[in-house]
């Protein structure tokens, strides 16, 4: 038997190993419900290369040691791969090849040496899963090292005990990535993520842009939830097999990093949300079995090994507990983190449909609120003929049909609340000092339905969406302005689904661009600017929106200087007010405000600066000393006085 024959051998069952991986694993993902027609094609596995490359690597590029280590071991796989086939599969035998197949070999025998080292490391992040994947550096080095040698001894000088070695050393490699990648094991995620890339749930997320986040552009945005189709009974997701199909292949495309856990506002509080466990219990369902191989860590309060589930089983109460999908603030910080690109939120919020809307199963104060949504437009149930009655001293016209203006202020639920009425009127002061020709909303305006999205009545969302879109287009406006941006997020981003399209701006964003126009001219006094100001980005302004440098500009024209907390931009820390979380008040060891306050603290700040209601009532109400907590529009004002 020859060297070459013998790796010929090895490599047609390497093929035939990864074809029977790819079938075994689409074979759950086609338990899922099918896409809307014509959705996909066989034009999609074409995106593969430029989404790999830099739609996904944009994202692992943030942790530089990861990048550079799955670049050596991922392209040197792929390469020696592709050339073993060309030099061998096709029967060249070319030495020249050979040489080739050595450097690739060696690129990644050395990428699986950093992998080994970076889970073996004193400072090993605790967010990595163990077990298989602490084996997995092993046996791809060694596939790389047999490769590696089998190429670099001449064929005429090699022995067949040192031939039988490298095809050893080769094999144990092969099997775990196609027969193990077949069987769940690490490697699953190398077939799975790049099929991913090519049919993942979010096309718009390859070609957003900074319009597709503005309103702008023609894109949908990429942080948009998707419209179900409730008058077909599509009530969310109750068993795994609910799942589209090419959500249930983004699922098996997690590399269990844990980058998601890591930054999951929850998990840190101690609530029972971990968000890679949760995809890997949806895995489970998926595929049929139990948990109790996960070897990550577990979600909060509960052990490992108590969650099994079938593809046709329950998810709740079968794979995780109610609460799990209940202590998610929808903040998005676990999709920014994820290297795969895996949206979470959304399969979240497809489980919360379910629960909401065929089982009424909410906990907390979140049926009054829908109740209060359905009943009289308002969350709290409040009179909405009220909602501007602070304004009734600052000569704040109420926009009329017919009667023009460049800007309507919409206020949003908070209006209610005394405290977020302080930053509106600071607001309203603003404009009347700029000239802006702008009118509020007045008594007709009602919730936008963010809430009862959230939280999963889809319903009473559309209900209130459709309220809203007849009220604004009985008005003529150029542009909507918010200092909400769970308001400015509907009205942008969701109301799309409708066939309507606002220019909506957040007002941080609005009084940058009065400053920078010339329009006003604040200064604020020594008092304020020998404070240490830090700034708490919202989490949809900036991760569900695109915008964080408005605000700060807004903050630095009266001649502040942000100070970072260590968490912020895209990558801030969420308060915990979001998703209707404050509402189902999922218990856990500490509370998400008090962490991000605790941030603001770190580095000794004495005002926390921020740019939404929600983030304002829950940072203020952090019990202790703590830093104040003042809007933008509060300090902008404060120095225009």
């Amino acid at each position: 038997m020859s060297p070459a024959f013998l790796i010929t051998v090895l490599l047609w069952l390497s093929v035939a190993g990864l074809a029977f991986a790819v079938a075994k694993r689409s074979s759950y993902w086609r338990l899922g419900r099918a896409t809307a027609p014509g959705t996909f094609g066989i034009w999609n596995l074409f995106s593969i290369p430029k989404r790999y490359f830099v739609d996904l690597h944009h994202v692992v590029a943030r942790d530089p040691y990861i990048a550079k280590t799955h670049v050596a071991t991922a392209g040197g796989a792929i390469g020696a791969l592709a050339l073993v086939f060309i030099n061998y599969g096709l029967g060249i035998y070319s030495p020249w090849l050979d040489k080739l197949i050595f450097l690739a070999a060696l690129a990644m025998l050395i990428g699986a040496v950093f992998v080994w080292r970076r889970r073996h490391a004193k400072d090993v992040p605790a967010r990595l899963s163990r077990g298989p994947w602490n084996t997995l550096p092993w046996l791809l080095g060694s596939f790389a090292l047999g490769l590696a040698l089998f190429t670099l001894v001449p064929a005429g000088m090699m022995s067949r005990a040192f031939a039988v070695i490298c095809a050893v050393l080769i094999g144990i490699g092969a099997f775990a990535m196609t027969m193990g990648a077949a069987k769940g094991g690490p490697m699953k995620h190398a077939i799975a993520g790049l099929l991913h890339l090519a049919f993942h749930p979010r096309q718009e997320r390859f070609a957003a842009t900074r319009d597709s986040y503005t309103g702008n552009g023609t894109a949908t945005p990429p942080t948009a939830l998707k419209m179900p189709d409730i008058d077909h009974r599509d009530y969310g997701v109750a068993k795994p097999v609910e799942f589209r199909w090419n959500q249930l292949l983004s699922f098996d495309a997690c590399v269990q990093c844990g980058k998601c856990e890591a930054a999951c506002p929850a998990f840190a509080s101690g609530q029972p949300l971990n968000p890679k466990k949760l995809i890997q219990d949806l895995v489970v369902g998926m595929a049929g079995g139990t948990d109790a191989a996960y070897a990550g860590s577990p979600t909060p309060g509960i052990a490992v090994g108590r969650h099994a589930g079938q593809p046709n089983g329950p998810i709740v109460s079968g794979l995780i507990e109610a609460d799990t999908i209940w202590s998610c603030t929808t903040c998005r910080a676990c999709v920014q983190e994820c290297p795969m690109l895996i949206e979470h939120v959304d399969a979240i919020v497809d489980m919360r449909r379910n629960r909401t809307l065929t089982e009424g199963d909410i906990p907390g104060k979140a049926p009054e609120v829908l109740a209060n949504l359905r009943e009289t437009g308002s969350a709290g149930g409040y009179d909405i003929a009220a909602r501007y009655d602070w304004a009734v001293d600052l000569n704040a016209r109420v926009a009329q049909p017919g009667v023009p203006v460049d800007v309507l202020l919409v206020a949003g639920e908070g209006a209610f609340d005394m405290r977020y009425q302080r930053t509106l009127r600071s607001l309203v002061k603003v404009l009347n000092k700029a000239g802006v020709d702008f009118a509020v909303l007045g008594g007709t305006e009602a919730d936008t339905g963010d809430v009862a999205r959230r939280l999963g009545d889809e319903a009473t969302f559309q209900r209130m969406a459709k309220r809203m879109i007849g009220t604004l287009g009985a008005l003529s406006f150029k542009r909507i302005v918010t200092a909400d941006p769970h308001v400015m997020h509907s009205l942008r981003n969701e109301y799309r689904a409708f066939g309507v399209r606002y220019e909506v701006q957040h007002h941080t964003s609005l009084i940058a661009e009065l400053v920078e126009s010339g329009r006003i001219s604040p200064k604020a006094s020594s008092a304020l600017t020998d404070k240490r100001i830090t700034y708490h980005d919202p989490c949809y302004l900036g991760r569900y929106n695109g915008e964080t440098e408005a605000p700060r500009r807004a903050l630095k024209s009266i001649g502040i200087k942000v100070v970072e907390m260590e968490r912020n931009g895209m990558r801030g820390r969420c308060c915990g007010g979001g998703g209707g979380a404050p509402l189902t008040d999922i218990p856990g060891k500490a509370r998400i405000p008090d962490i991000r306050m605790g941030d603001a603290r770190a580095i000794g700040a004495d005002v926390v600066a921020v740019g939404c209601p929600n983030c304002t009532a829950m940072l203020e109400g952090v019990v202790g000393p703590r830093p104040e907590v003042l809007d933008v529009a509060e300090l902008v004002a404060a120095a225009l006085e």
